[in-house]
């Protein structure tokens, strides 16, 4: 033993046993008690301080960057659903309410709530001035604030009353975009408002005032809030306008108590107008459908009441009724537009009413505005689930080491089940260019969008996943016991296909027993299905869907699994099974047929056999395998099945030996 050698260093000090913990522990635990923000960086002080690891200190960096994600999202779907639900209730609270000045204050006091600003308040519009005027506030504190009026185009509600358009500023004062004035500017300075958003309270086309949510400091309104306050606005357009003419009934009841024919010949609209106001109220809080307020309203007028979509109905009649923001007549129908904002979504179309009552014609364009409303919701519903199938599939793709236990989890809330065998596809467009990243689809990106809408829906459907990917698609779809990913390759490809009106290529991967157990194997299964996809198209066979075990030998090469007996057996199982039968020799004649050049002379030579008995053993090949089992394409795989077939009848004998 060598004298020189260093006496044993003493060994690592021993570990504390939070070290032995996971890093994530302490952050579920913050996720799950809601701690605040600056919450999540003690555990990783602490950890420091004790002397952790570097390896663990990377480790809880990023378990807290992962939890302060997942806590972002959490308190963002938390605010959109309060958002909703508030949007909700004040359509409950606005439908019970008559009187025009609860009407206002409730819609402010809303408004303020809503948006969470120290300041909400109403200006609605004088024709007979010509101007408009403060009407109601809430979280005012300034007595000429509240008085004051504003000439069209001036200040930034008489340019959202001029405009009929939402306006928005983080500094009211720095901005240039309107005329300020020595009152308004006098009054805002009062009341010391910074940030101020408006939006238009829309009457068909016409403005009728303008409601507004501001703070005492800067603030930055996002696109979200706005279109929040915007939606809330056309709750209020459609109360004012109901308490509106409720008051405008009453004052007509009053002044006709003595011509009671009238009054008999007018109440049986007035029922039928405040019916169609209850039912489509009951409608929009019992989340019905396009069809039942198409039902209810054609109950009430006596008629057929249609939604169609925007290329089925009348042109000319539509255009007219976007315009004009009222029902138009077309012939012996009525044709009510269904919009939201400058986009029309559709029509309601009233049936062989030539004659119709102005009131209802007013319950026909209050259907169509709820009809909007519906159809709105549940395009955010659709758009948000969208988001989170889509976030659920890209975190499988892009991170293999996540929770199996989270991702079954978030599986469930949209329907699907990742412990079940599933198929990954990768679809493109025919022609479409390949995006330079991941996401999704870029305003631009025209059939991009169309594809991720499509196969959202597609996957929907299915209990599945989809995403956008490297300029196309990806899905992730159940497979059932016995299913076929090639088969489902080509479904998806049609489908697809048929829903776009152009030509989509898809490949599949080999199956993925359980997703959730495995997320990694989602990543290697997607760049199976891509290496498919684009072999489809670089043998020309774009608009077609299939998986590696459609291009034969090719399929070694494109599939992640080389399933080489997979191969053989579909290759040769036929000709093998026979022999196992039967105790034949087809295996071994086809081998020397193809070793002697295809010749039955010299083939019969090698084999020592009559060269009738080679014909005979490959007619009984060709009725096995295929009348084209000799085509240069289908004897270079029956070949190379050959060749691999007595490489594993080797192998297997010498292990044996």
């Amino acid at each position: 033993m060598p004298h020189d050698q260093p006496a044993s260093a003493p060994g690592p000090a021993p570990a504390d046993a939070s070290d032995h913990d996971p890093a994530e522990a302490p952050f579920l635990g913050l996720l799950a008690t809601g701690a605040a923000a600056e919450e999540y960086e003690r555990p990783v002080l602490r950890a420091r301080a004790g002397g952790a690891a570097a390896a663990r200190l990377a480790a809880m960096e990023r378990a807290k960057l992962l939890a302060l994600r997942v806590r972002t999202e959490l308190e963002d779907r938390r605010r959109r659903e309060a958002e909703l639900s508030a949007l909700y209730a004040t359509a409950h609270d606005l439908a019970g309410l008559r009187d025009l000045d609860a009407v206002l204050r409730a819609i402010v006091r809303r408004a303020r709530s809503l948006l969470g600003t120290e300041v909400a308040y109403l200006t609605l519009n004088d024709p007979a001035a010509g101007d408009t005027y403060m009407r109601v506030t809430d979280g005012s504190v300034s007595a000429r604030f509240q008085q004051l009026r504003l000439a069209m185009g001036e200040g930034l509600g008489g340019l959202v009353a001029q405009t009929a358009r939402p306006y928005v500023t983080d500094s009211y004062f720095h901005d240039e975009r309107f005329r300020h004035t020595r009152t308004i500017d006098s009054g805002v300075r009062d009341e010391g408002l910074v940030a101020i958003l408006g939006v238009p309270l829309l009457l068909g086309s016409g403005v009728i005032g303008v409601l507004f949510a501001a703070d005492r400091r800067e603030r930055v309104f996002e696109p979200g809030q706005v279109a929040l306050l915007a939606a809330h606005a056309a709750h209020a357009a459609v109360a004012i306008d109901t308490a509106n003419l409720l008051a405008e009934t009453r004052k007509t009841l009053t002044e006709l108590e003595a011509a009671n024919e009238i009054i008999r010949d007018r109440s049986s609209v007035i029922e039928r107008a405040s019916d169609v106001h209850d039912r489509l109220t009951e409608l929009v809080l019992r989340g019905g459908g396009v069809q039942d307020v198409a039902d209810a309203v054609a109950e009430v007028l006596d008629g057929d009441v249609e939604f169609t979509e925007p290329g089925r109905a009348p042109a000319a009649a539509l255009d007219r009724s976007r315009a004009d923001g009222h029902a138009v007549r077309d012939g012996a129908d009525w044709v009510a537009a269904v919009r939201a904002g400058g986009e029309v979504l559709g029509a309601l179309v009233l049936r062989g009413h030539p004659a119709l009552d102005p009131v209802d014609q007013r319950t026909l364009e209050r259907a169509a505005m709820v009809t909007s409303l519906l159809l709105l919701a549940r395009r955010t519903a659709g758009e948000a689930e969208q988001r989170v199938r889509g976030e659920l599939l890209d975190d499988l793709l892009d991170a293999a080491a996540r929770d199996p236990r989270l991702l079954r989890e978030r599986a469930a809330r949209v329907g699907a089940d990742l412990d079940a065998p599933h198929v990954v596809l990768a679809a493109r467009m025919s022609g479409a260019p390949i995006s330079d990243g991941d996401g999704p689809p870029r305003p631009d990106g025209t059939d991009r969008r169309r594809l991720w809408s499509a196969a959202s829906h597609l996957a929907a459907t299915r209990h599945g996943l989809a995403a956008v990917r490297d300029g196309g698609a990806v899905l992730l779809l159940p497979l059932d016991r016995d299913g076929d990913p090639a088969h489902t390759a080509r479904e998806i490809a049609a489908r697809l296909g048929t829903a776009l009106h152009v030509p989509v290529t898809v490949g599949a991967s080999a199956p993925v027993p359980a997703p959730a157990a495995r997320p990694a194997a989602v990543a290697d299964a997607y760049a199976e299905a891509r290496r498919c996809r684009e072999a489809l198209c670089a043998l020309g066979r774009a608009g077609q869907g299939a998986a590696a075990a459609d291009f034969g030998f090719l399929g070694l090469l494109l599939a992640d699994t080389r399933d080489v007996d997979g191969f053989v057996r579909r290759t040769l199982g036929a000709v093998a099974d026979y022999d196992a039968r039967r105790g034949t020799e087809l295996l071994r004649t086809l081998g020397a047929y193809f070793a002697c050049g295809m010749s039955p002379a010299r083939t019969k030579d090698e084999l020592h056999v009559h060269v009738n008995t080679v014909a005979q053993r490959l007619e009984r090949v060709g009725r096995l395998l295929g009348p084209d089992w000799q085509t240069p394409a289908r004897a270079l795989e029956i070949q190379l099945a050959l060749r691999l077939h007595q490489l594993s009848a080797a192998v297997t004998h010498e292990t044996e030996e």
